[in-house]
């Protein structure tokens, strides 16, 4: 039934595409125009039916492109963005990193690639890494909030979208069009290299191919593996008597665990992906597919035992997806609707959790189909708008001993609208969501630990807001939203060990939907040499699920179960640069950005894994050829901990980077240098489940050559 209508929605884009032929000529659509070397403004945001202005978006947003994202470009898209405002990471190692937004992960982030889905099973454990490439990233655009209820009820955090060009948008102006990167980072000696050929066949056809490939090593730190309370503990313990018929395994020796330091052991990884694809580009529309293959192998940093008892494995994922792409546009031209999208995905996964002597301990399966269709309204003075529908279907499958879910199928079909009146000064907004969810968990006969059975849930979210501007270069803006998300399986079915948390998992099927009410101010400026956003945020959620410690032990592993409550998670986060000096055609630029949030669970004190205050500010010399920066980067203690949670020592982090340009901006070939961590500060990040086994990167040199002709 999911193939069939995946089958349908191709079909659909296929007519949609072929219909543009007799559509009005005299529309000409923006992605047939321009050469490929030109760079979209920042200052534009795609992630929409329809291109805004980041003034006119209602919630905090950030975009990474060109000589930036060279910069940024890590192994993980968690890493990758770890410098952007209101934006941590999971950081499960160098490999499985995922974004954290305003302290929301998981379920509550959406990430995706080209505006649909990773389709993987990233969201149901931190140690699982998203399919999401970095390397062949072209652009990344991160939504804070609301403005997410366009791509899904559930990312009330917000939406990171990775723009690549697997799918050609334009017809090269030359025979043959070539993208090349290479990068090498020292702390983990990773080599890397991402190229993308795209051939014109005629002036309307376009073929691409495209291939990445990166390996590292164990990553280096700039001390211990362990953090002073997980040493301290090792220590004691390794003073205490051998345990009494502990059976045949080999004892744990604690006092090597708490030795561990210069490198993370088990952190490695190798990955490679494949991806051709081809498109049919005219003045009023465009329709093109992709394939894409993503093989990885990687490590999952060691939980290292402190406390008898305890175990500790070195666990490494060998995943791969393959995936197929359509996208599809129409300009219409039409006094009703101005153009017609369309969008779909279908992807198969799997990934097997090897023990260390190379057997399969648990594999994960996933099959997912993500499809979307918007409809954009013709401009009626100050009224615009777009309207949609969107379908997600995932089947999904964990084999082996430990199992922390049945077999489970997600359904989900979505309606959605945003409108806009655009008065000049005032600019006021709407935008309304219903999406209906079916969640059936399927356990085999012999797990009678897991439910059986299916749950539907049907929500309405909404949001609505105003902006006004002060003057010509700075607007203030306010939204209110109400969002309702259902609960995903391993919320409502999960019952079992997991490896990748070390924990027992229990959900519980009996969930109601999640509930909030957000308000958010956002003020923007801007002039000829200065440039800044703010954004204040406060989420009223009800029904809040979260994982509680319940102080049982279940299979050797502490007990975490799902549970709902009341919560509170308000902040801030703001980016700035100015211009302070000019000689010449170089010019002395300052920037800074900070974030900051707080969150309750009214009961149950501090939700877990809440990134404390941060505050970053930078000096650099930009000109045409040659850009010099440096920053210094400041992370504050973080004290307000769950009753499961250790507290996180603060910590300073020097970085300074260098852009050169030979020919300018003339000719597309750039070099990047930078040396991240520059006095080998042991840093670990609050947000991450493994901060006491696992810091971050010590000191790492990096070099990157970028080439596009």
């Amino acid at each position: 039934m999911r193939i069939s209508f995946f089958l349908s929605t191709c079909s659909a884009i296929a007519v949609l595409a072929s219909a543009q032929s007799t559509l009005a000529q005299q529309v000409t659509a923006s992605q047939g125009a321009g050469t490929r070397h030109e760079q979209r403004s920042a200052d534009i945001i795609v992630t929409a039916p329809f291109e805004r202005e980041r003034t006119d978006i209602l919630s905090g947003t950030s975009v990474l492109q060109g000589s930036a994202l060279t910069q940024a470009v890590r192994p993980s898209i968690g890493e990758t963005l770890q410098h952007t405002p209101g934006v941590s990471a999971t950081s499960f190692g160098p490999s499985a990193s995922r974004p954290v937004l305003r302290g929301l992960q998981g379920e509550r982030v959406r990430v995706l690639v080209d505006g649909i889905g990773s389709i993987d099973v990233s969201n149901t454990s931190v140690d699982h890494a998203p399919v999401v490439n970095p390397l062949l990233a072209e652009r990344i655009e991160v939504l804070r909030g609301p403005q997410s209820l366009l791509y899904g009820a559930s990312a009330i955090g917000g939406v990171v979208n990775v723009i690549d060009k697997r799918i050609p948008r334009t017809v090269p102006d030359e025979p043959v069009h070539v993208d090349a990167l290479a990068t090498y980072g020292s702390a983990a000696d990773e080599r890397s290299g991402a190229g993308s050929i795209d051939v014109p066949l005629g002036d309307r056809f376009v073929v691409h191919a495209d291939g990445s490939y990166l390996k590292s090593d164990n990553m280096r730190i700039g001390g211990y593996a362990l953090s002073p309370q997980a040493r301290a503990q090792a220590l004691a313990s390794s003073m205490l008597p051998p345990e009494e018929g502990a059976g045949e395994e080999e004892p744990i020796d604690f006092a090597a665990n708490a030795a561990v330091r210069g490198k993370l052991p088990n952190s490695q990884s190798k990955t490679w992906t494949a991806g051709v694809g081809a498109a049919f580009i005219t003045d009023t529309g465009n329709l093109g597919v992709s394939y894409s293959h993503y093989d990885s192998l990687y490590g999952v940093p060691i939980r290292y035992a402190t406390l008898p008892g305890q175990e500790q494995e070195a666990p490494r994922l060998d995943l791969a997806q393959d995936r197929v792409d359509l996208r599809a546009e129409v300009e219409t031209g039409g006094t009703i609707l101005k153009s017609i999208r369309a969008r779909a995905g279908y992807a198969t996964y799997r990934h097997f959790e090897l023990e260390e002597n190379g057997d399969v301990g648990t594999a994960f399966y996933n099959r997912g189909i993500e499809a979307r269709i918007e409809l954009v309204q013709a401009d009626h003075g100050a009224w615009k708008g777009a309207s949609g529908v969107q379908y997600f279907s995932r089947d999904f499958n964990v084999v082996g001993d430990e199992a922390f879910l049945p077999k489970n199928s997600t359904q989900q079909f979505g309606v959605f609208t945003l409108q806009t009146l655009d008065y000049g000064a005032l600019k006021l907004e709407g935008g309304a969501r219903y999406e209906h969810s079916e969640l059936e968990a399927k356990p085999l006969q012999d797990q009678p630990q897991f439910f059986a059975g299916r749950r539907t849930f049907d929500t309405l979210s909404l949001s609505g807001g105003a902006s006004y501007g002060l003057s010509e270069d700075w607007r203030l803006g306010i939204n209110l939203s109400r969002t309702v998300r259902a609960p995903s399986a391993e919320e409502l079915f999960a019952n079992g060990p997991h490896a990748g948390t070390q924990a027992f998992e229990v959900g519980n099927p009996d969930f109601n939907t999640e509930r909030a009410v957000g308000l958010e101010a956002v003020l923007r400026g801007k002039g000829e040499n200065y440039s800044f956003e703010a954004s204040a945020y406060h989420n009223w959620f009800s029904n809040f699920i979260y994982e509680g410690l319940t102080g049982e032990e279940e299979d050797g592993l502490p007990v975490y179960q799902f549970a709902q409550a009341k919560a509170r998670y308000y902040g801030l986060e703001a980016q700035g640069s100015v211009t302070l000096a000019k000689f010449g055609d170089m010019n002395l630029v300052a920037d800074a950005l900070g974030d900051y949030v707080h969150a309750q669970i009214v009961g149950a004190g501090p939700a877990p894994r809440i990134p404390p205050l941060r505050l970053l500010g930078g000096l650099g010399v930009t000109s045409p050829k040659v850009d010099v920066r440096g920053e210094v980067e400041w992370t504050d203690d973080q004290k307000r901990v769950s009753n499961f949670e250790t507290e996180t020592k603060g910590y300073t982090l020097v970085n300074a980077a260098v852009n050169f340009r030979p020919w300018g901006n003339e000719r597309p070939l750039s070099f990047a240098l930078s040396a991240n961590n520059i006095f080998d500060v042991v840093a670990r990040r609050h947000a991450s489940f493994l901060k006491d086994f696992a810091p971050l990167s010590g000191r790492d040199i990096r070099v990157s050559a970028r080439v596009s002709f």
